[in-house]
């Protein structure tokens, strides 16, 4: 006699195993990045040619990013990931070769093409090897790998450094090898996202797509958190402790570890919450809460309280970050590149202009004006996802 239960949904194969890829890609990549405005300069450059190296590998990623659909329909998601991260590893290991500041900067720039090629396969392949319920939970654990590698990889990097300026470069190359392999061992072939196992939907046209308010609050969602996650927030704050705080430089490594501790300690819960509530209350709440908290930080009296701050933003990210992606794989079904590209576009839109325009306001006006740009970014996301359909749980099925 049965008990009745139904049995527990599990992840797909595909989901842990682009969880491990993206362990090991940010584990390199947050080795490098402590280190690279310091080896720019070991090229006798200004801070503008800094600010340039570090742009270009966005800027390329924006760029690149409208082709890669098409490239996944001929070759599939599986080697379109392999081979973005195969120009990441290669350029990097390159770059830690390079001779001259140009070489460098053309380097950098090979590499957000990668960066595109692998983001862009690997999420399409995540979406499509997913149910509707179990979305924001692979996509949880997705992001999961990426903050773990994320807070390992300054500790690995500052050792690093202590041998060479460019041994993270070198490291960084090595750990993308061994994404690339992990990635061309364990992820079945593809041709496409119709080749996945989840596959059950009809290609959407991608008009019918951009008409979704679904997929429209995704993509200024992903916008929002380009301009104030990956931008404000990251550019501004270590500048905010060592010359309004007058703190240690070490502060901000502290700081931006709590964070991310909070926010993977909250990534599971916010997962389920956003499988089984739904994706509209998810967005709206963790935006305009996000908003608030970013609005405080510039008004911190002390490391101690923008540490709090940081913190809770970080369980708001937990959700900001899984949130959008599900509601735009709920929009362009299984069968989203196009729709995954765009998505992806506008965060790294945010992320290019987003830096600039706050470093202009912090120059001109103030940081509590860079920050409150980046707070109306965030509440304006949560207001257009107002205009989402109430989710039933049958409405994700």
């Amino acid at each position: 006699m049965t008990s009745g239960k139904l049995p527990k949904p599990r992840l797909a194969r595909e989901v842990y195993v682009l969880g491990v890829i993206a362990f090991f890609v940010m584990v390199g990549f947050g080795v490098v990045v402590p280190v690279l405005p310091v080896y720019v300069r070991s090229f006798d450059v200004g801070y503008l040619e800094v600010g340039a190296v570090l742009s270009a590998f966005a800027l390329m990623r924006l760029v690149a990013s409208p082709f890669v659909p098409r490239l996944i329909d001929w070759a599939g998601e599986r080697t379109i990931l392999a081979v973005g991260i195969g120009i990441v590893a290669v350029s990097s290991g390159l770059a830690g070769l390079a001779d001259t500041y140009p070489q460098l900067l053309l380097l950098r720039g090979a590499g957000g093409i990668g960066s595109a090629m692998f983001s862009v396969s690997a999420m399409t392949l995540l979406l499509a090897s997913t149910s509707p319920t179990m979305r924001a939970r692979a996509l949880g654990f997705y992001q999961g790998g990426f903050l773990i590698g994320g807070m390992a990889g300054p500790a690995i990097g500052g050792l690093l450094a202590t041998l060479s300026l460019t041994a993270p470069f070198f490291f960084y190359a090595g750990t993308l090898a061994v994404a690339g392999l992990v990635g061309v061992i364990m992820l079945r072939p593809t041709r496409g996202a119709a080749a996945s196992t989840a596959a059950t939907d009809a290609a959407l046209p991608f008009r019918t797509v951009l008409a979704d308010p679904r997929f429209r609050a995704a993509c200024l969602a992903n916008f929002a958190q380009g301009w104030t996650s990956l931008g404000v927030r990251a550019a501004l704050i270590p500048v905010l402790i060592v010359e309004v705080l007058r703190g240690p430089t070490a502060w901000t490594g502290i700081a931006f570890a709590c964070a991310a501790v909070a926010q993977t300690l909250a990534l599971a819960p916010a997962a389920r919450f956003i499988d089984t509530v739904g994706r509209r209350p998810a967005i709206i709440g963790a935006f305009a809460a996000a908003s608030v908290v970013i609005m405080a930080v510039p008004f911190a009296p002390n490391i101690w309280v923008l540490g709090g701050l940081l913190c809770l933003y970080g369980v708001a990210a937990a959700f900001m970050g899984t949130a959008p992606g599900a509601a735009l794989g709920d929009a362009a079904g299984s069968r989203g590149g196009r729709p995954v590209a765009v998505f992806s576009m506008f965060a790294d839109a945010g992320a290019i202009v987003g830096p600039l325009v706050a470093g202009w306001l912090v120059d001109t006006v103030s940081y509590q004006a860079a920050f409150l740009v980046g707070a109306l970014f965030l509440l304006g996301a949560a207001g257009y996802a107002l205009r989402m359909p109430r989710e039933t749980r049958s409405s994700r099925s």
